[in-house]
């Protein structure tokens, strides 16, 4: 119809006059004369949304100011919304009342009042409410309450998905007919009524909607209002939809990423096994098989290293989420995008080498492998190109992201003939990234009169406890200690490792704690790690209290032994000694933390 079309005044009168008379139809003489008018009633409305739906919200209403109260009486009226389209038809137009961008508080007492009235159609809860008002009419029908509120979402829905996937023709995109406003006022018309189950499919089809349009044709409220319910496992969506859904409104993607990091950051996981199954759960990695999304998702990520310090339990996450990126990657058939995309501005050889899965190679091929992941870092790093101190954290973050190579050059340096030179030096460059007055470099020194003194002690197997602690104040006494979760994660490693460190683990871990707490604090140190301009600029002395300490070390020490647990667990090469003792250490120290 024109959009200088308008409906009678006449007729426009006469209906609310007879809305006004017949109320909820409660009398026999009411539901008689409803029943009479019912196909006049439905070909007027009709009339009405096909002249509402060219006009801007405002119009409309100026146009016809009593179109309230006209369509809020019918709304009510349980033989008109059971009348063949018309409920269908009332709930359009009032869609077409919504305005997208309320400018006063009229309008957004508008929006409220249509809002509440959409929740009164197809709210299960609403319809059980009314049933006394309602009982009869949908007996009449052969109804229970239940399935007459199914059939008219069904029936609401059902046209919606025809239309705009109708406008999908053998592949071939013709979605100019239905216009953005019109998409715009179906995603509106959702919102009170997202969560419920047969609205699904509009959801779905909404999301794989792409018009022609330059901008967003889906409003803002929707998409928000869509993945908060999918976060809070409210509705279930198919993959599709929800990376669609990410793709075309980014901060969905930034509170499903940070609402996944706040999730896993609150609870005590005891396993790795628990971190990935609720990080799959998410859809995150398997979104990030798009090269968008998943730098998105990196920036984030690095962001929240840089405000909290690097912490064991965000760094685990970000490389437990880097596997599973890789693992649907490499199961993507279709639309693969190579890998170099996803990391488009490191270096290639690198990124080739710590791809690689350590179960693609031969648990003899490790050490080697790790030498030339080393030797290739250490000649990026000290090249003179390199020379901000962003190009270098992008360096880190990228060897972090591949943590569990680091997690394997600190077991071969104890369970493996190896020339420790390489590794201790890319153990040292994770632990202290910057060199500036020498930290890299006075870390190393450390680390290498620490290993010698394990190395000494391995082959021993009757151990004490003061005998490890000997070769630890050997170190920490000394006038300056660089870094300090270096030497944790090679005494740990020692503890699980070693015949005579299996002896000492758990009274050495529990019983020791806060001593070596007292140990390190009391030590001059740095920041634990150089993370990113922020950290990198003020790496400073700090001392904590001794139950800080004692609690971060207990977290620290918690989450080698996690990862350590989960790497044996799925390649399966260690004695049944080391993991009873994990087991054991885990269960433990997991509830001390």
């Amino acid at each position: 119809m024109a959009q200088g079309t308008t409906v009678p005044k006449l007729n426009f009168e006469y209906w609310l006059d007879k809305a006004v008379e017949w109320g909820q139809a409660t009398t026999l003489e009411s539901q008689k004369d409803v029943c009479l008018h019912l196909p006049q009633l439905q070909e007027f409305l009709h009339q009405i949304y096909e002249t509402l739906k060219h006009m801007d919200s405002i119009v409309a209403i100026q146009q016809f100011p009593l179109i309230g109260q006209l369509l809020g009486r019918l709304c009510w009226n349980p033989f008109v919304m059971g009348y063949d389209e018309s409920q269908k038809t009332l709930m359009w137009c009032l869609c077409c009342l919504y305005s997208s961008e309320p400018q006063n508080p009229v309008e957004l007492k508008a929006n409220s009042w249509i809002r509440s009235l959409l929740c009164h159609l197809l709210s299960s809860s609403k319809w059980e409410s009314n049933e006394a008002e309602t009982s009869t009419f949908i007996s009449t029908l052969g109804y229970t309450s239940a399935d007459y509120y199914c059939h008219l979402v069904k029936n609401m829905v059902f046209p919606l998905v025809t239309e705009l996937r109708g406008n999908q023709f053998n592949g071939l995109n013709i979605q100019g007919r239905v216009s953005a406003s019109r998409v715009n006022a179906v995603s509106l018309f959702c919102l009170p009524l997202i969560t419920l189950p047969d609205l699904t499919p509009l959801l779905e089809t909404l999301l794989l909607y792409h018009g022609g349009a330059s901008k967003e044709i889906l409003s803002s409220e929707f998409l928000e209002a869509v993945n908060e319910a999918f976060l809070k496992k409210k509705i279930s969506l198919p993959e599709s939809a929800v990376f669609s859904l990410w793709l075309r409104h980014l901060p969905s993607l930034e509170k499903a990423t940070l609402y996944l990091l706040d999730q896993l950051v609150t609870i005590q996981f005891t396993s790795l096994e628990e971190v990935a199954c609720i990080i799959k759960d998410s859809l995150l990695p398997q979104a990030a098989s798009h090269p968008a999304i998943f730098r998105i998702v990196n920036e984030i990520f690095k962001n929240a290293l840089l405000e909290t310090d690097g912490t064991p339990e965000v760094m685990t996450i970000i490389q437990v989420f880097t596997q599973l990126f890789l693992q649907a990657h490499q199961n993507e058939n279709k639309h693969k995008f190579p890998l170099k995309a996803y990391f488009p501005y490191h270096h290639q050889p690198l990124l080739t080498a710590l791809l690689r899965r350590p179960f693609e190679l031969p648990t003899t091929h490790w050490s080697q492998h790790l030498k030339h992941i080393s030797d290739m870092l250490k000649a990026l790093v000290e090249d003179t190109n390199i020379s901000s101190l962003a190009d270098l954290f992008e360096i880190w973050f990228l060897v972090a992201c591949f943590g569990e190579w680091l997690d394997i050059a600190a077991e071969q340096l104890l369970k493996a003939a190896v020339e420790p030179d390489a590794l201790l030096w890319l153990l040292a460059f994770y632990y202290c990234p910057q060199n500036e007055n020498q930290q890299r470099t006075q870390t190393m020194v450390e680390a290498q009169a620490v290993y010698n003194h394990l190395m000494m002690l391995f082959s021993c197997t009757v151990l004490s406890v003061k005998d490890l602690e000997a070769a630890v104040h050997s170190i920490m006494d000394t006038e300056q200690c660089c870094n300090q979760h270096l030497i944790t994660h090679l005494l740990t490693n020692f503890l699980l490792f070693s015949s005579g460190g299996r002896m000492i683990a758990q009274e050495f871990i529990y019983h020791r704690t806060v001593e070596i707490s007292k140990l390190l604090s009391s030590a001059k140190m740095y920041e634990k790690t150089c993370l990113g301009q922020k950290l990198l600029l003020n790496s400073e002395h700090f001392t904590c209290s001794v139950i800080t300490e004692t609690t971060d070390r207990s977290k620290e020490v918690c989450s080698l032994l996690i990862r350590s647990a989960y790497r044996i667990n799925h390649n399966g090469e260690e004695n049944q000694r080391t993991v009873k003792l994990l087991n054991e250490l885990l269960q433990k120290l997991t509830s001390k933390v």
